[in-house]
């Protein structure tokens, strides 16, 4: 009887948390959003945005449970990384994102497909499609940032990446970064090695980001060292600073992909039917389940499908760590699921992602030549590991994946390689 007592006890105990971790979840997603719908001062406009998003946010519990042991790479070579922030301003002499692009291009985006076939070769977005799409962080843009960032003095630190553990970092020259100071060394590790996977696949819709190692007598940290102090933030620390852009909304998930459609396929029929925009913001959605299945991300449309079971309406509204700009390009932020994390708790989460991405027999053809590359020369995580080390100075403070989690990530290069492989078979002839 004792026994039943104790486990009665123990249930409640753990409900009692889950609620709780519920309620602030909600409550802190809110303000985030509430926050990024205004721009910063002296850009002088308001984007009021999607609905509040009131479903249940995925997970993030899983994320502070503490890192099993892990063999490192020469000393400490185990990554960290950064999340991007969610109400990001890009600085006065720099660009908004992808607002360069010419009239021409943005009116074709607008209108009814009239250029053709959306679909090449049975399962490729048509090459029409993808001269449409311009480059959203290209990597000469994107290494600028990192060589400017990491010279920049920090002035001010205050909330509005997130959680509270993270911090909007304002620079003495007025750009804005988030900073990301883990509960873990999971989360900083998973957002930098999504970053530069996505860099390998040719991904650019992931804003640039740095390492930083705290140091309250640097003179990067001089004038915020009180306010360091106060958060309680460990001092040498390594933390992750992402661009901050600015004018962001919610995206909720395209009619293909949710539970009551058939999925994401070289139907032309269907295909047809959407707007130039729609096809493109559709093509972004494919390069972000490739990126979301290969790094085994749970926290964005994978978590979605998950609260399916209670919440039938989820896929109605905003899709978590998903924004895009005022016109229409996708931008991937918050990947700190990816990974490290996402590989240790894969086993819960396997069979949404494998759900996910079977749902999707139509890729961007750069993406999947990338993707056979990787496959063929099973080199993963050589280059992934390079890549990291040539542009991260301070990748040796911060590590690797273990070899175990190298093998996952290239299994899973192999299972994304065989499914395209079947919707090639499946839709060639089409």
């Amino acid at each position: 009887m004792r026994a039943v007592s104790a486990n009665l006890l123990a249930l409640l105990f753990l409900c009692a948390c889950a609620s709780v971790f519920y309620v602030w979840s909600a409550l802190e997603t809110r303000l985030e959003r509430h926050k990024r719908r205004f721009s910063l001062p002296g850009t002088g406009s308001f984007h009021p945005g999607p609905s509040t998003d009131l479903s249940a946010k995925t997970f993030r519990a899983l994320l502070a449970v503490p890192a099993a042991q892990r063999p490192h790479l020469g000393g400490r070579l185990e990554v960290q990384n950064l999340t991007v922030v969610r109400d990001q301003t890009v600085s006065v002499g720099s660009r908004d994102y992808h607002m360069n692009v010419d009239n021409k291009r943005s009116a074709q985006r607008e209108g009814p497909v009239k250029l053709g076939s959306p679909v090449e070769d049975g399962i490729f977005w048509s090459e029409w499609l993808e001269d449409l799409l311009p480059v959203g962080f290209t990597e000469e843009y994107a290494r600028a940032w990192r060589e400017r960032a990491r010279g920049y003095r920090i002035v001010k630190l205050e909330p509005g990446c997130g959680r509270i553990s993270n911090q909007l970092a304002t620079f003495a020259d007025g750009t804005k970064a988030c900073v990301r100071y883990g509960i873990n060394a999971d989360q900083v590790q998973g957002e930098t090695l999504t970053y530069y996977l996505a860099s390998l696949l040719g991904i650019t819709n992931l804003p640039p980001l740095i390492l930083a190692q705290l140091n309250a007598d640097s003179e990067q940290w001089a004038s915020v060292r009180r306010r360091i102090g106060g958060l309680q933030w460990s001092d040498r620390a390594v933390v992750s600073l992402t661009e901050w852009v600015s004018n962001l909304t919610g995206v909720v998930t395209p009619a293909p992909l949710r539970q009551e459609s058939s999925g994401l396929h070289p139907l032309l029929e269907e295909l047809r039917n959407k707007t130039t925009g729609e096809l493109l913001e559709l093509m972004q959605w494919s390069d972000l389940i490739i990126l979301d299945y290969l790094t085994a991300n749970f926290d964005r449309l994978v978590s979605n499908l998950f609260s399916l079971q209670w919440d039938s309406r989820v896929m109605e509204r905003d899709t978590n760590n998903l924004l895009k700009t005022p016109r229409g390009d996708l931008v991937f932020i918050d990947n700190e699921a990816g990974l490290v994390h996402g590989f240790r708790v894969l086993n819960m989460w396997e069979k949404y992602h494998n759900t996910v991405l079977g749902s999707v027999c139509v890729f961007r053809k750069r993406t999947t030549q990338r993707v056979v590359e990787l496959h063929r020369r099973r080199d993963s995580r050589i280059r992934l590991l390079e890549l990291y080390r040539d542009s991260e100075p301070l990748s040796p403070e911060l590590g690797f994946l273990s070899d175990e989690h190298a093998g996952v990530l290239q299994d899973r290069i192999d299972r994304l390689y065989k499914h395209i492989l079947h919707c090639k078979g499946k839709y060639s002839q089409l």
